[in-house]
């Protein structure tokens, strides 16, 4: 990445604020019935920690693997899966949860995977939807943060595997 600064964007009482929603509304939608949380990894792995601590309804959690950003801050448009869920879906309410949608190539293309998979129901819960480079007509059913462009990092974000470790989310800005 060339010279830059980092402002942040969002802080992480705002995070937890809207973490502690989605949580909610989970948990409205699903109340006793068991649901089935798919982590994206590497990105969503804290956020998923601190959205299943605000989910009351019983559930449980397995990961996949896809990367489709290379070196740069720009999707490839080629996403490779890394890791396959460990668990069967078949017959169960499924929520995606991702850090971030962005082109939409990414959950798309994972989407659709797990539909033939015949899970009873299918959601995806992002906490943040970056609507400016959106290419493919997917959309989130439960939304932290939305924005519009810009590239951040920070609560799981990365460039080049750096920066997750951050508790508020920067917006990057080169100079």
């Amino acid at each position: 990445m060339a010279e830059q600064t980092r402002k942040i964007l969002f802080s992480r009482e705002t995070i937890a604020a809207e973490v502690k929603r989605l949580g909610q509304e989970i948990t409205r939608d699903y109340g006793d019935e068991e649901i089935m949380l798919v982590g994206v990894l590497k990105g969503s792995f804290l956020f998923i920690a601190d959205l299943i601590r605000e989910i009351e309804t019983p559930s449980v959690v397995d990961f996949v693997r896809l990367a489709s950003y290379g070196s740069g801050t720009r999707t490839s448009g080629i996403i490779e899966f890394r890791k396959e869920l460990e668990m069967s879906i078949r017959d169960r309410h499924v929520i995606v949860v991702e850090d971030i949608v962005d082109s939409g190539y990414t959950l798309e293309c994972l989407y659709n995977k797990l539909l033939l998979q015949e899970p009873r129901s299918l959601r995806v819960c992002t906490l943040i939807d970056k609507r400016a480079h959106r290419e493919v007509d997917i959309e989130a059913d439960y939304i932290g943060i939305s924005m519009e462009d810009g590239f951040i990092i920070g609560y799981g974000l990365d460039h080049d595997e750096r920066y997750r470790n951050l508790p508020d989310i920067y917006l990057i800005e080169e100079t």
